[in-house]
């Protein structure tokens, strides 16, 4: 199946933004393009898009569908609602940490005292 890739359907076809998910459709069909002998500078010039952006895209279709190494879209995103997560939990630490040194908490607490 030519481009499989780019058709998402899932939960990352939500996520893509409708402007990109346009351009890859473009990039699916240009694939067909190119496999069909035309230059990729010539089928970028039609979609009117980068070369290195089909290039990309071919790319990434082909880790997608296990053709080559490397992260495919799916861990893509999950790693970066991880990411964004961890960000977002290190900034509530930051938080506590600040409002428990206004409210003097940052003493110690007696001998023998466990929070």
């Amino acid at each position: 199946m030519i481009g499989h890739g780019f058709l998402r359907t899932g939960p990352c076809s939500e996520r893509l933004l409708p402007c990109q998910d346009r351009f890859q459709r473009a990039s699916v069909d240009g694939q067909s393009r190119i496999r069909a002998g035309k230059p990729i500078t010539t089928v970028a010039v039609e979609l009117g898009v980068s070369a290195a952006a089909i290039h990309n895209w071919v790319r990434q279709d082909q880790i997608d569908r296990g053709e080559r190494p490397g992260v495919t879209t799916p861990e893509s995103v999950n790693l970066a609602e991880t990411k964004k997560r961890i960000r977002q939990l290190e900034e509530e630490v930051t938080t506590l940490k600040k409002a428990s040194k206004v409210l003097g908490e940052d003493r110690p607490g007696p001998i023998g005292f466990t929070r």
